[in-house]
C-alpha cells in the first residue's frame, strides 16, 4: 500500500458551456475497475440523450489500470485528454466522465481536446482533489489513572485519535502515520512505562489535514 496517494474526495460533476455545446465533468474516487465502469454506464445511463459520455479513469497503486473512450468523437480528441488531466494533477484511483450536448456548433480538433480537458477539470475541481495518507490502528488498553496522561501526551503530539472505549479499563484507538507506527508504539510504551496493553489493528487511509 502507498504511504500517501491523491484522489478526490466525492462523487461530483460540474458544468461549462463552449459554443453552445454543454460538457458536464463528472468525477468520483474509485477503487477497482469494475467500480469505475459501473460509473461510466451509470453516467450514460443518466444521459442517454447526450451526443457522447467520454471518459477515462487510473486505478492502483503503480497506474496499471488506465483506460480511456472518446465515445464517438474524433480519435484522442476526447477520452486521452481527459486521461492526461488525472495524469497531469497526480491522481489515482479516479473515474472522470465528460457528457456532451452538441450545441450545432463544430469545435474542431483543437477545440474538442481543449473542451473535453476543460470539461475534466471542471468535474475533478467539483469532487475536491484531497491526498490519503496511509495509518495503522494502535488500541491503546489502560487504567484510568494513565487516560489524562494519555489524552494530553496524544493531543501534544498531534496523534489521531479514532474513539475511546470507557469500560473497567480505558482502550483508545489511535491511527499514527503507517510508517511511524513502530516508533509510536515504542513511545506509547516508555511513556506508559511498559502498563499499557496495546494491539494493532489494520492499516486504513484518512484524508491529509483532517
Amino acid at each position: 500500500m502507498l504511504n500517501n496517494y491523491r484522489t478526490v474526495r466525492q462523487e461530483a460533476s460540474a458544468e461549462i458551456v463552449i459554443k453552445k455545446s454543454r460538457f458536464i465533468g463528472y468525477a468520483k474516487p474509485v477503487e477497482t475497475e469494475e467500480e469505475a465502469v459501473a460509473f461510466i454506464d451509470e453516467i450514460k445511463r443518466l444521459h442517454r440523450q447526450a451526443t457522447h459520455n467520454c471518459s477515462a479513469y487510473m486505478i492502483g497503486e503503480r497506474d496499471q489500470h488506465q483506460k480511456a473512450s472518446d465515445d464517438g468523437e474524433p480519435s484522442g480528441t476526447a477520452g486521452k485528454p481527459i486521461l492526461e488531466v488525472i495524469k497531469n494533477k497526480g491522481l489515482k484511483n479516479v473515474a472522470v466522465v465528460v457528457t456532451r450536448y452538441f450545441g450545432g456548433i463544430m469545435l474542431g480538433a483543437g477545440g474538442l481536446v481543449r473542451a473535453y480537458t476543460d470539461g475534466a477539470v471542471a468535474g475533478i475541481e467539483a469532487a475536491e482533489e484531497i491526498v490519503n495518507v496511509l495509518h495503522r490502528e494502535v488500541f491503546v488498553d489502560v487504567d484510568y489513572t494513565w487516560y489524562g496522561k494519555l489524552e494530553n501526551e496524544l493531543h501534544g503530539r498531534g496523534t489521531r485519535v479514532g474513539g475511546t472505549e470507557f469500560t473497567d479499563r480505558v482502550i483508545v484507538r489511535c491511527l499514527p502515520e503507517e510508517q511511524e507506527a513502530e516508533a509510536f508504539i515504542a513511545w506509547m510504551t516508555d511513556l506508559t512505562q511498559g502498563q499499557a496493553v496495546i494491539g494493532e489493528g489494520e492499516s486504513l487511509y484518512c484524508i491529509e489535514g483532517e
